[in-house]
């Protein structure tokens, strides 16, 4: 192969021969030095961008190590997160079938007490006031259902416990209301052979009014209280013999008379069917029996009312 170079107009022109051998040579010489400048101009440009600010190879390795692990971090925490999630769901079914329980014992104590429509409703929150007070505000990092059942949850609890506590007090003050109320009987066996109400005094032959009931029985029988309560008399009285009066609360007092003896004194605190006497005829009496009576407020009632073994 001839190359001709063209000179001035001094130099004249000159004639090159390249063999085929050595134009291959060159050829594959031009090729190499190229590829290789590519190579290292892509090697730097890779450099300059996998690692800015002059990071070194480890140094990239490290923090790609942290990445890593900070990402298996997270994905621990997120799966822990699921599950706590999980089990706070369960507890608050748990929860929430434990209301309806609560809701339904509460209904069912309020039949059994036999308290009257309209006096307590267990489904309704207990009317309640107070001033208004400052509460800080709470951060909710909880999911807005999720913190909107826990907390309608919460406010049912806290208004099934004050429902619970008045009911408990309601029928706590009717257990002791009842335990109070002339109930009983004041001998443990006998019968009636003089009611309530008007009748012939058997002293003087004339109508009278009756104000209790007399229970025959055997001198030395039993006398006892028909309630709870506290004696306000124990003595002698002219007309009533050996009496005792016990008072109830609530405006009623109760008198047993003609004891042959009584076993109580002024002050004492008895209880229901508790023994106070013994049977006798002191006083005004044809004969051994128990004169009961029952006064509210300051007036004899009919016995009867109260005391069920009188029919």
């Amino acid at each position: 192969m001839n190359i001709i170079l063209l000179g001035g107009p001094l130099s004249g022109s000159r004639a090159i021969n390249l063999t085929c051998k050595r134009m291959r040579w060159v050829a594959a010489t031009s090729a190499a030095v190229m590829l290789s400048a590519v190579v290292g101009m892509g090697f730097m440009a890779g450099r300059s961008v996998a690692a800015p600010s002059g990071l070194s190879g480890t140094e990239l390795d490290t923090l790609r190590g942290n990445l890593l692990a900070q990402q298996a971090q997270l994905d621990a925490t997120e799966a822990k997160s699921r599950r706590d999630l999980d089990a706070l769901a369960i507890q608050l079914g748990d929860l929430q079938a434990q209301a309806a329980r609560i809701n339904a014992l509460g209904q069912r104590l309020t039949r059994m007490g036999k308290i009257d429509d309209g006096e307590f409703n267990f489904g309704a929150a207990p009317s309640v006031g107070g001033p208004e007070q400052d509460v800080a505000a709470e951060s909710d990092f909880l999911a807005p259902e999720f913190s909107q059942t826990l907390n309608s949850l919460r406010s049912q609890f806290q208004a099934q416990a004050k429902q619970l506590g008045v009911l408990e007090t309601l029928l706590q003050d009717r257990d002791l209301d009842a335990a109070f109320m002339p109930a009983g009987s004041p001998v443990r066996s006998g019968f009636i052979s003089s009611p309530y109400g008007y009748r012939i005094d058997p002293f003087t032959g004339r109508s009278a009014l009756h104000a209790g009931v007399d229970f025959d029985g055997p001198r030395g029988a039993d006398v006892l209280a028909v309630a709870n309560g506290v004696v306000v008399w124990s003595g002698r009285h002219p007309d009533f013999g050996n009496m005792v009066d016990i008072d109830h609360g609530n405006g009623y007092v109760t008198r047993y008379a003609h004891n042959d003896k009584n076993l109580v004194k002024v002050g004492d605190v008895v209880q229901g069917s508790g023994l106070i006497g013994k049977m006798g005829s002191t006083g005004r009496a044809t004969g051994s029996h128990v004169h009961f009576e029952v006064w509210y407020e300051g007036k004899p009632v009919n016995p009867k009312k109260f005391v069920s073994s009188i029919r």
